[in-house]
């Protein structure tokens, strides 16, 4: 990885006229001004299709591509539907915020119109063949679940939820039209990002994306592999994941996500893993770990547990798993998140692993004590962020960090007051020593609270739902953009 800066921009953030981000003309738009500014990576968040609570990252595949991208402004070219089906539907109130409520109602309905006037059944093939490894499971998942009024699968009737062969041929047979409906779906979104992520790259826009170290529980991967997860003999979890109480949260943070049965996906060389990760780097050119500390050691919580105070940490799979991973994938661009609680063995994993980490620079002005997150103690083999989807933006930061904390941040910048404070902070990031400087959109419009993805430990409110309007992509930020890449020497 060259010295190179990037964007920190969700999907569903992007501009629409259809209520949220999709891979239609505002992300070819996003992609030339990102071109414009004299970026060179597009960082996205995780690219599945989100169940309750609409986080990205808990997702009903590991596999699968969000159905809430697929854009319907190329389905109406292609003759699949007509544009007043689309304009009919009101699709939320504002520009600024999407409306996960009204575009799970109205939807899946437009692109069940498309799925019946679709008629290129030999295309439709040839993509279930080549990915039926994932795609029938998930498509017989999704059509069951509705099924089933969309309950989680660990509340299925027994057959079923147990994967009995009767049951499942039973179901296939029952859902044969549902089931095609959602490899279509599927099929549209490979074939529209494909199509964009062409585009970034012919424009020298490489795309960071993510995948997170745990898969949900109601998902189709834990439905099909039951096996590689900490569940007991009805499928119910032993226990789960999240995080211990620290300085953030006094109760820690329970996640809910099963475990992994590390000693039995090492019998295999973790080829559920290498396939996953291998399926994820044919979309996206780095990809991010999420948390990647949890693969030294992992914190554990009894399941039914209400708060994540009586967990305890665990062994990981450690070398073993970044070998394996690393003799498959060859010279994988790799990513670690390596936020959190750092052991001296996390430490060396990281180091042994190869993969650069993350610096966050909203964590680094802790009046109480120097931070590794300062950029005078970086090394270049590093990714710094001004924050993360996780963070406050920095407006949003300078507006509730405390006082000591905020003077110390403006002394390091050598700014008077935090009224520039978003471009300190940026300066600060594309001028480290870090490989990768990655900044949130948000920042680079200082934009306050109101514009943060996601708040840990919280579900619901303004979470994943912020958007971008279209002339925020605006050519003046975007020259001022590259004169700061260009002058921090990010551009080559």
């Amino acid at each position: 990885m060259t010295r190179a800066a990037g964007v920190l921009l969700p999907v569903s953030s992007l501009p629409s006229k259809y209520g949220i981000g999709t891979f239609g003309k505002a992300a070819y738009k996003w992609v030339d001004f990102l071109a414009e500014a004299g970026q060179k990576y597009w960082q996205v968040l995780p690219l599945g299709p989100t169940s309750y609570g609409d986080s990205p990252y808990q997702s009903f595949s590991a596999f699968a591509g969000n159905p809430y991208f697929v854009d319907l402004e190329f389905l109406c070219e292609q003759g699949l539907l007509k544009k007043g089906r689309c304009k009919k539907v009101k699709w939320g109130e504002s520009k600024t915020q999407v409306d996960y409520g009204t575009i799970y109602e109205h939807r899946e309905k437009v692109l069940r119109k498309a799925f019946s006037n679709f008629t290129d059944k030999k295309a439709l093939e040839k993509f279930r063949k080549k990915n039926a490894g994932w795609v029938e499971d998930y498509a017989l998942y999704m059509a069951v679940k509705a099924q089933m009024g969309l309950r989680a699968w660990n509340e299925w009737e027994e057959d079923i939820r147990m994967r009995r062969p009767e049951a499942l041929k039973k179901w296939k047979a029952k859902c044969a039209e549902d089931i095609e409906y959602h490899i279509f779906v599927q099929y549209l979104f490979f074939e529209q990002w494909t199509k964009l992520k062409k585009y970034a790259n012919e424009k020298g826009i490489s795309i960071i994306g993510d995948a997170p170290i745990y898969v949900a529980m109601d998902s189709a991967d834990v439905w099909a592999n039951p096996g590689l997860f900490q569940l007991d003999e009805n499928n119910v979890p032993t226990e789960v994941a999240g995080c211990p109480p620290d300085a953030f949260s006094e109760d820690g943070q329970l996640w809910g996500n099963p475990l992994y049965r590390w000693d039995e996906m090492e019998k295999d060389g973790f080829q559920w893993w290498i396939k996953r990760l291998k399926a994820n780097l044919t979309l996206v050119d780095v990809l991010r770990i999420d948390h990647f500390r949890g693969l030294e050691s992992y914190y554990a919580i009894p399941y039914g547990d209400e708060t994540a105070r009586n967990g305890r940490w665990r062994q990981g799979p450690g070398m073993a798993f970044v070998g394996a991973v690393n003799k498959a994938l060859g010279n994988a661009n790799i990513i670690a998140e390596d936020l959190g609680y750092l052991t001296p063995a996390v430490k060396r994993l990281l180091k042994s692993s190869g993969y650069p980490g993350m610096k966050v620079l909203e964590f680094a002005f802790d009046s109480r004590e120097e931070s590794d997150y300062m950029p005078h103690n970086y090394q270049n083999h590093c990714v710094v962020y001004t924050g993360t989807h996780d963070n406050d933006t920095v407006r949003g930061w300078f507006s509730t960090a405390g006082p000591e904390d905020v003077a110390l941040a403006l002394e390091y910048m050598g700014l008077p007051d935090d009224t520039d404070g978003n471009w300190g902070f940026i300066r600060a990031a594309l001028g480290s020593v870090a490989d990768l400087a990655v900044v949130p959109m948000q920042d680079y419009l200082n934009l306050g609270s109101e514009a943060r993805i996601n708040t840990p430990s919280t579900l619901g409110g303004n979470n994943w739902r912020w958007r971008m309007t279209k002339d925020q992509m605006d050519m003046a930020l975007a020259q001022k953009m590259a004169r700061l890449t260009k002058l921090y020497g990010r551009d080559r």
